[in-house]
């Protein structure tokens, strides 16, 4: 199994719009972060994104990546969503519909942005999704196990992913101990931390 990181920014990317602090005008290349997503590929060579932020073409592109066979969304806000629209060149060269997993609060959010995606008669050239609802316990795609990992951001749940013994969770500022359980016996865990020592309401920080 392999993990590639798309994007490791905030909502607003790095460097935002009009900032002129000493990242955001940073000359180092590393201080410039798209979006948060990551592409993984199974053993079974299935290509497995996690979250679909406004960079993603971008992401697809600078990374020479052509295929997503399945989509995972950690939760609706729209960094993490509303790139889901153009997946539809991926789409159309498959011809199939790109199967999308989160819990049901998720989905309903996506119906509610993308309502060409799920009309009964679609636009031509409109995005196709297999929409799959999701509960905070294992399944399984394409000989995958995958474990949420229910953690908190603000006052949202948002699911984090566990597979075998590496773990992907954006967006967190407080995991249960239950939660954390799940997270035994990792040899790779990839959790957020938005900055260094000022409390933030919704993400992990540096102490």
């Amino acid at each position: 199994m392999k993990l590639k990181f798309l994007g490791t920014g905030t909502s607003q990317g790095v460097p935002v719009i009009g900032c002129t602090c000493e990242v955001c005008t940073s000359g180092n290349p590393k201080d410039s972060r798209l979006r948060s997503s990551v592409m993984i590929t199974t053993d079974e060579d299935q290509k497995i994104l996690i979250d679909c932020g406004p960079d993603f073409r971008q992401q697809m592109l600078t990374h020479k990546e052509d295929r997503v066979d399945i989509a995972l969304l950690t939760h609706e806000h729209n960094d993490h969503v509303i790139g889901l629209d153009d997946m539809r060149p991926l789409i159309f060269k498959t011809g199939k519909d790109i199967p999308l997993y989160c819990s049901s609060r998720v989905a309903d959010e996506v119906k509610n942005r993308f309502p060409y995606a799920f009309a009964d008669e679609k636009y031509p050239g409109a995005p196709a999704f297999e929409l799959h609802e999701i509960e905070n316990k294992p399944f399984t795609v394409v000989d995958t196990e995958i474990t949420p990992i229910e953690v908190i951001h603000f006052k949202i749940p948002v699911f984090g992913y566990k597979f075998k013994k590496l773990t992907y969770i954006t967006d967190a500022g407080f995991i249960s101990e239950a939660e954390k359980d799940k997270l035994k016996g990792l040899d790779v865990l990839i959790l957020n931390c938005i900055r260094k020592f000022d409390p933030h309401p919704a993400h992990f920080i540096l102490p």
